[in-house]
């Protein structure tokens, strides 16, 4: 599924940094600083597919030259907090083909180089050896000031502002949406992107009845590990990939981040299984299968471990679950009686002998003196039944009370005493009414 990054940077001088050193890098490059003295060459930097320069039209030619280009950006600043350069940086998306990738790009730069004046260095880069290979993205570097015949000029103060450079930048996230999804419906591909907040995604999908998706965005965001945890992470990843174990986060960061994304997968994988289990359930009703039936084959899928995640072979992968439910239990199934009341008979019956065979009768609806003694026992002779009579009695001497007739002695028991207690009360009540009778006292 293609995802949306665009986030917009400042380079600058306060916090140590060039335009003529962000250059060099992004670009894998060597570039000398005249300003400060300094060569910054990157030339072994490896990943850069595609590098090139966009400029108004009415540039002057030095400024495809990107040394010149970043060195004169250098010496238009002349504060020692100027912000030299501006980057924009752009995710896109492993769907499309590599050409594609570098027109939405150039699409992009071109609308920057229109829309504000500046001169524009784009570098796209290759996923990291290390990491997600779908990470392809763009550094898109701007100058501040505007790119005119006589040089670099006026700042471009609209994206400067609090009161418009949010709105420019949000446009500008618009059209970076809509670049990346005309390219993947020309690729045939379905999903899009989306350049609104978490909030504004969930507040659509509600609108559209879509609960499941707004329950998906209704989510923090994830926390960001920033460019030193992340190399120790990759690495971390890297080492446990090739020592065959599973992978631990380095870093208290990494493994917020790792825990929260185990959750999320877990979240999703459950939910599927719910849904495919449902699925499974209604088509077994609705073939005529009973809930028993139909419950267990659907918690077969639903534990199925090899479960195809093509979403358009959802009905055939059910389809084959059901068959093979249906063949592994083949068993004839009594007609017109509980199948599960059968089960529970043969049970009771192979591990109870005479007091299973007593459950069963009641099971059936029959009382337990209507159970014979022949229809549980062969014919003996009277000899045998005398020996089996003694040693029935000693068996049941020896026998530990059941948990029904424990259960009858402690409901029994309260009774007993209370009968007694109240037995009691009486006979006192008549020995007091006699000692009443004897009392001369009361005679008067």
């Amino acid at each position: 599924m293609a995802s949306y990054h665009l986030s917009v940077k400042t380079i600058k001088r306060s916090a140590g940094r060039s335009a003529t050193a962000a250059a060099a890098y992004r670009v894998g490059e060597r570039i000398e600083c005249q300003r400060e003295g300094r060569v910054h060459d990157y030339t072994r930097k490896q990943g850069i597919e595609e590098t090139f320069i966009l400029t108004p039209k009415d540039a002057p030619d030095w400024a495809q030259d990107r040394s010149k280009l970043w060195n004169e950006v250098e010496a238009s600043e002349t504060r020692r907090n100027s912000v030299t350069a501006r980057e924009w940086e752009l995710a896109l998306p492993s769907e499309i083909s590599a050409e594609a990738r570098s027109q939405i790009t150039r699409d992009f730069a071109q609308e920057l180089v229109s829309r504000y004046g500046v001169a524009v260095d784009v570098a796209i880069h290759a996923p990291h050896r290390e990491g997600d290979q779908r990470n392809h993205h763009a550094h898109v570097l701007t100058s501040t000031r505007k790119l005119e015949a006589d040089g670099f000029t006026a700042k471009t103060r609209v994206l400067d502002s609090a009161k418009t450079g949010g709105v420019e930048i949000e446009q500008m996230r618009g059209l970076w949406a809509e670049l990346q999804n005309r390219a993947l419906e020309r690729a045939g591909e379905v999903e899009r992107v989306d350049h609104r907040s978490l909030e504004a995604q969930r507040q659509a999908a509600l609108e559209r009845g879509d609960e499941l998706t707004a329950e998906e965005l209704d989510r923090d965001p994830e926390l960001k590990l920033g460019p030193a945890a992340n190399s120790m992470e990759r690495r971390a990843k890297a080492m446990a990939e090739r020592q065959g174990r599973e992978y631990i986060p380095v870093t208290e960061r990494g493994a917020v981040v790792h825990a929260a994304r185990q959750a999320r997968a877990a979240f999703r994988e459950m939910r599927a299984r719910l849904e495919l289990a449902r699925e499974t359930y209604g088509i077994e009703r609705e073939a005529g299968q009973g809930r028993v039936s139909a419950g267990l084959a659907a918690l077969r899928a639903a534990t199925a471990k090899d479960r195809d995640r093509n979403p358009e072979d959802f009905r055939e992968r059910l389809a084959r679950v059901v068959d093979r439910s249906r063949d592994q239990d083949d068993t004839p199934k009594p007609e017109g009686r509980n199948y599960a009341r059968e089960r529970l008979k043969e049970i009771m019956e192979k591990d109870a002998g005479r007091d299973g065979q007593a459950a069963v009768h009641k099971l059936d609806g029959h009382s337990e003196y209507d159970l014979g003694e022949e229809a549980v026992r062969p014919s003996r002779t009277p000899a045998q039944r005398q020996r089996q009579g003694r040693s029935e009695d000693i068996e049941r001497e020896d026998r530990k009370p059941s948990v029904n007739d424990r259960l009858k002695d402690v409901l029994n028991k309260p009774r007993e005493r209370l009968e007694i207690e109240d037995e009691r009360d009486r006979e006192k009540e008549v020995e007091k009414d006699r000692d009443i009778d004897r009392d001369p006292g009361l005679s008067h």
